[in-house]
């Protein structure tokens, strides 16, 4: 991604800021000032006034901030990196400094306004509104990032037989990940094998695998900064019976609804509707108890939020997850998860694995 990308948008926050009455934003959330800057580091500060903008970081990043970033000076800072950012803040002598509420806890909020002398005014959306459509290249490296994923995954279920651990599996994948050149996992890879697939988001354990075992795999990975995110579930040597049969493909219809329902002007609600509606007219509305989906890029878990109380107007650009599923405690259950760009006539689906039931 070009310079003229970043300068796009420290100009965007620039912009905002007369329209808030304020004189300067600050930022400590890494993601956000990696949007901003194309620094990507776990700590810096960020301050943009009219004139300029200005990275802080510590000694351990000084060097990465430098060869990453153009569009603001950096500078390299010792001890606490808020308190310098509050003493930087107070030489702009900015009488109001805009923030991101979501992205700042109390403690370092306080500590910043404690010594700043400037007021700190909360302004919800004023970086990450910017975030919610993603520029034709952030589309290009989650669609970098899902394709890779998508190979990792198909290597590892090649591989998969009887006795090998959840956590083994989950570890192989990451594994394939890095081989295949991503940073690391967008979050901790969910591999569940038979009655323990009724678990949303358990966490991999030494449950081994057997033939008629259901397998549920959510994962996704980190490329070149931005994340992927799918799930898939298979069956392993043979169905389980044709409870499971009937589930799938009531999960199948249901998630495939919601993708169709997908496109610019739509709510996120309206999108949450369409897959549960579906799976609730089947008499399993109680084990479909999550969201049908999140928005991702930087981070896997962003906006827009795609549930029944997210009443946000879905517009192009918009990378989300569809993940519709329903569980049944001490049986196993089905979630089937794809990542798509929003469009103005419709979508892009990013992941292309194959939906229909596979039996490995």
């Amino acid at each position: 991604m070009n310079d003229h990308h970043f300068d796009k948008r420290i100009a965007a926050i620039q912009s905002a800021l007369s329209l808030h009455d304020c004189d300067a934003f600050i930022s400590v959330d890494p993601t956000d000032n990696a949007y901003l800057t194309g620094f990507f580091g776990s700590a810096s500060a960020l301050l943009i006034t009219q004139a300029n903008a200005l990275l802080l970081c510590d000694f351990r990043y000084a060097e990465q901030a430098a060869a990453q970033t153009r569009v603001a000076t950096v500078m390299q800072c010792a001890g606490n990196l808020d308190l310098r950012l509050a003493e930087k803040l107070a030489d702009a002598q900015a009488r109001r400094s805009a923030f991101e509420p979501d992205a700042i806890t109390v403690s370092r909020h306080d500590a910043i306004a404690k010594k700043c002398g400037s007021d700190l005014v909360p302004t919800p959306g004023i970086c990450r509104t910017l975030r919610l459509c993603k520029e034709p290249g952030e589309r290009e490296r989650i669609a970098a990032s899902a394709a890779l994923a998508e190979d990792a995954l198909e290597t590892l279920l090649a591989c998969l037989e009887p006795g090998i651990h959840e956590s083994t599996a989950a570890g192989q994948l990451e594994f394939e990940f890095r081989k295949r050149g991503a940073q690391c996992a967008a979050f901790e890879t969910i591999v569940l094998f038979g009655e323990r697939s009724s678990l949303p988001h358990g966490k991999p354990g030494e449950r081994a695998l057997q033939t008629g075992d259901i397998v549920l795999i959510d994962c996704g990975c980190i490329l070149d900064g931005y994340c992927s995110d799918l799930t898939r579930t298979f069956v392993f040597g043979r169905i389980p019976g044709e409870w499971f049969v009937e589930i799938y493909e009531i999960t199948r219809i249901a998630q495939q609804s919601a993708v169709e329902t997908t496109r610019a002007g739509v709510l996120a609600s309206d999108v949450d509707a369409a897959a549960r509606d579906t799976i609730a007219a089947a008499g399993y509305g109680e084990r479909f108890g999550h969201g049908t989906g999140h928005g991702v890029g930087l981070e896997v878990h962003e906006a827009p939020r795609l549930n029944a109380e997210s009443h946000t107007a879905l517009k192009a650009g918009m990378a989300v997850t569809v993940e519709p599923g329903i569980y049944l405690p001490g049986r196993g259950g089905v979630r089937i998860e794809d990542l798509i760009v929003v469009t103005e006539n419709g979508n892009d689906v990013l992941t292309r694995l194959p939906k229909e039931l596979r039996i490995l």
